[in-house]
């Protein structure tokens, strides 16, 4: 019992500084800071994380896991490429709804990563991206897209998700799904009628 609830403290920990770091950034907040928070002495934060550096390292590469675990089992689907698209952006509009304090960090404090982490972490995005981009040309070469600039249309993708963030709340006058279907339909479709 006593290491399920270490596990548990641990990933409380893990929440909470996503949402201070998220709140006030990563240098603005202090392991006095996260213990307050979480509710314990910032001594005995200790026995259950290494550093602050650490808490910065497994929010970051949990995040990249996830996206890069997810393109793989999109990449591997036999679907057309705007579907596969279409799955990209569902999770990255999905993460931001259901941990967007993580992702938040993950997009904006990865840059206060100690090296090597820090250049694991820009590998990552990399190789994200590339997989991204890939599945743009594809849709491309397969005349399912229009011949755009891949890296346009693959950075206007990734700025127009990003927003989510600072804007969706629940309760907001639309539902996670309609906010997924009405992105998808600007990203993929605008605004203009055929």
């Amino acid at each position: 019992m006593i290491p399920t609830r270490k596990v548990n403290k641990r990933q409380l920990i893990l929440d909470e500084a996503a949402k201070l770091f998220k709140q006030k950034g990563f240098g603005g907040t202090s392991m006095r800071d996260l213990a307050s928070e979480v509710g314990i002495e910032a001594a005995s934060m200790y026995n259950h994380i290494k550093s602050k550096d650490e808490i910065l390292e497994l929010i970051c590469f949990r995040i990249s896991g996830i996206y890069i675990s997810q393109l793989a089992e999109i990449e591997a689907t036999q679907a057309a490429h705007g579907e596969k698209i279409k799955a990209l952006i569902r999770l990255h509009i999905r993460l931001m709804i259901e941990d967007g304090a993580a992702v938040s960090v993950a997009n904006h404090d990865w840059k206060y990563l100690r090296e090597p982490a820090l250049t694991e972490f820009k590998q990552a995005r990399k190789q994200y991206e590339k997989g991204f981009a890939t599945l743009i040309e594809q849709g491309i070469a397969a005349s399912e897209f229009q011949p755009v600039n891949v890296s346009v249309a693959l950075f206007t993708i990734l700025s127009a998700v990003r927003w989510v963030e600072l804007w969706y709340r629940p309760g907001r006058e639309l539902s996670a799904e309609e906010l997924e279907a009405n992105i998808i339909t600007m990203l993929l479709t605008g605004l203009e009628k055929k």
